[in-house]
């Protein structure tokens, strides 16, 4: 498997590189930003927790043998901890529907670890898309009298 010449210097590094690797359906590339660990783990959108590199590799091998993944980060929230960092994002998914190209709405889940090799991938947790852009939703402080 190759991986990149240099480690990745951020979460945000790697997670460019992740999304890059799905628009070009780049299976190593992808690998790449995975950390080299037996219990990482991806769940697509509606599928089956996939853990190690084998069933990763695999789930995406048939992916992208439907062709690339039109995948578009939009509204990171970052949530950073030492060498630990989590990546709640909106992805803006072009699929190809009856009526031409459309747009469906991912929420996703990812985790980074700061490893000897870099920044990597260590979870990745997608949602089933729809068809609306979802929204965020937050309370509002209550202040008590």
């Amino acid at each position: 498997m190759r991986k990149s010449k240099s480690p990745p210097s951020s979460p945000d590094d790697t997670e460019m590189a992740f999304y890059d690797a799905l628009q070009n359906a780049d299976l190593d590339r992808l690998m790449a930003c995975w950390a080299d660990e037996d219990d990482i783990v991806c769940i697509h959108p509606g599928g089956p927790r996939l853990l190690g590199h084998a069933a990763i590799r695999a789930a995406f091998e048939a992916v992208f043998a439907n062709g690339t993944v039109k995948a578009h980060v939009e509204k990171v929230r970052r949530i950073d901890a030492g060498s630990t960092s989590v990546h709640s994002v909106i992805e803006r998914v072009e699929v190809m529907g009856n009526d031409g190209p459309q747009t469906a709405w991912v929420v996703a889940t990812n985790v980074y670890a700061k490893t000897a090799e870099g920044w990597r991938l260590v979870a990745h947790h997608a949602s089933p898309g729809t068809r609306d852009e979802p929204v965020d939703v937050m309370a509002e402080p209550q202040v008590l009298h």
